[in-house]
């Protein structure tokens, strides 16, 4: 297969319009390479709000840039605390169909069908686009008539019960399922289409060792300044408005703001705020002007209203009042 980064580089250029401002690291970028050449699922771990979840976005973009029959965005599962592996292919609203057979007995209808009961869920879903004009055409909600490949996340996979990531990876090694209520239809992966698996963990427990020997792992690290810089520039500017965003703001502002948030992430004693966090945070200080060329981040007056807007803003980073309270005294500088 050819290098994902080569790819990569290549698509995105090409697919600009449907670009994500995902910042790609080499070491992250041979990663996501080992786990679709190998076929094997990609577990991402590191703190919150790191773009693990982006990441699985990022990656369905670009394979659709390289194969058209790829889906350009992820199937996704949100794991919770009840899941089982069955929850990965389909769900059964067996209430509904007992509620509308008895509504049925006395009254001249059509048969119940099962599968007008049972939505598939990420990974079923991902399967069964692999061959829709097979077994599992009852269950497509959509009209898609030709076979598709498709990158499925599985979000968070360390809120589950301690079994589930086990029983998971067999699931996903066979990529195939069955329908207990409709006689126990079997529903397969179409071989010459594929399914990139991308799991991620904000590592709250510790996960099984039979699970982390059939994974490809990486711990995303918290960015380096250079790297949060870049994220904030790459969200800030498109190419539709880079060169009126160029003349407005101040490079040095964003430099300030990045510093006053790290320095914010250091001081903190209880949830230190995250990228996503850092992000909306910027997003809100540009509409306020803080970002613009008017002035000097450095030079705001405390009591001012620009002062007085900044210390609110803290809020969108900090999670509790005492780390809110703690942050309000900090003296801006240098």
């Amino acid at each position: 297969m050819e290098s994902y980064k080569i790819k990569y580089e290549r698509n995105r250029i090409l697919h600009q319009p449907r670009s994500t401002p995902y910042i790609l690291t080499e070491e992250l970028g041979k990663a996501v390479e080992v786990a679709i050449t190998l076929g094997m699922p990609l577990l991402l771990t590191g703190e919150p709000g790191t773009g693990k979840t982006k990441l699985a976005e990022k990656i369905a973009l670009d394979l659709n840039a390289i194969d058209s029959d790829f889906r350009p965005d992820p199937f996704v599962f949100n794991t919770k605390t009840t899941s089982t592996a069955k929850d990965l292919f389909y769900s059964y609203d067996a209430l509904r169909h007992f509620h509308d057979a008895n509504m049925a007995k006395n009254k001249t209808s059509k048969s119940l069908k099962p599968s007008d009961y049972i939505e598939l869920q990420a990974l079923g879903k991902a399967i069964a686009l692999t061959n829709p004009k097979g077994s599992a055409g009852d269950f497509l909600n959509d009209s898609t008539n030709y076979p598709q490949s498709s990158v499925v996340l599985i979000d968070e996979i360390d809120k589950a019960p301690r079994d589930f990531p086990n029983d998971i990876l067999t699931e996903i090694e066979n990529l195939n399922f069955f329908v207990k209520e409709s006689g126990n239809l079997q529903i397969s992966k179409n071989p010459n289409h594929r399914i990139v698996v991308v799991l991620t963990s904000n590592s709250d427990k510790t996960l099984p060792d039979a699970f982390l020997r059939r994974t490809i792992f990486y711990y995303i690290k918290f960015p380096t300044t250079k790297q949060l810089i870049s994220i904030v520039n790459s969200h800030l500017f498109t190419n539709d408005d880079l060169s009126n965003k160029e003349q407005r703001i101040r490079q040095s502002n964003i430099k300030q703001l990045v510093w006053l948030f790290e320095h914010i992430r250091a001081t903190v004693r209880k949830k230190k705020p995250a990228t996503a966090e850092l992000i909306a945070w910027i997003r809100i200080l540009e509409l306020q002007g803080f970002l613009d060329d008017r002035y000097n981040f450095l030079e705001l007056k405390p009591g001012s209203d620009e002062w007085k807007a900044l210390q609110l803003s803290y809020s969108i980073l900090i999670k509790s009042q005492t780390d809110l309270e703690l942050i309000k005294e900090m003296e801006i500088t240098d």
